[in-house]
């Protein structure tokens, strides 16, 4: 088990199973296929250029990354994918969080009551030791545990 303390932008306390991509996340790339299909029922990652999230499901868990990338749209297609139910729960961010992505998980929670999770700077040794499929313990004051 190893801890990992972060800054809080979204808060709560939720245990659930990690994704991880060592490199940037683009939130267009990554969600537009999913996003803008009214029938879909999960985020399948649809960016190619993303080796290790390209087809899978992150609906629902702990998003594990440095940081978001890409298009000015990214709060817009996170609040569209948390209105839906389809977002992941948890967005961690070993690197501080950009401002896009910030409002769009701030105002999901805000307007649409959507329970995301954020917490940034958590550090390049947070990345280092999680892995996909490691279950995760987030508390509300921005504490990760890898258990």
């Amino acid at each position: 088990m190893k801890t990992f303390q972060g800054r809080v932008i979204a808060a709560s306390d939720w245990t659930g199973e990690a994704v991880v991509s060592h490199q940037g996340f683009n939130t267009l790339a990554s969600c537009q296929s999913s996003a803008l299909m009214p029938t879909a029922k999960k985020i399948v990652v649809s960016d190619q250029n993303n080796k290790e999230l390209y087809k899978k499901d992150i609906t629902g868990k702990a998003l594990c990354m440095p940081e978001t990338i890409g298009s000015t749209t990214g709060g817009m297609i996170i609040q569209t994918i948390a209105v839906r139910g389809l977002a992941p729960k948890a967005w961690l961010f070993s690197h501080p969080i950009d401002p896009l992505s910030a409002s769009g998980i701030i105002l999901s929670n805000v307007w649409n009551q959507a329970g995301l999770i954020a917490i940034d700077s958590l550090g390049d040794e947070f990345l280092q030791k999680v892995k996909d499929g490691d279950r995760i313990q987030i508390k509300a004051d921005g504490s990760v545990t890898i258990l």
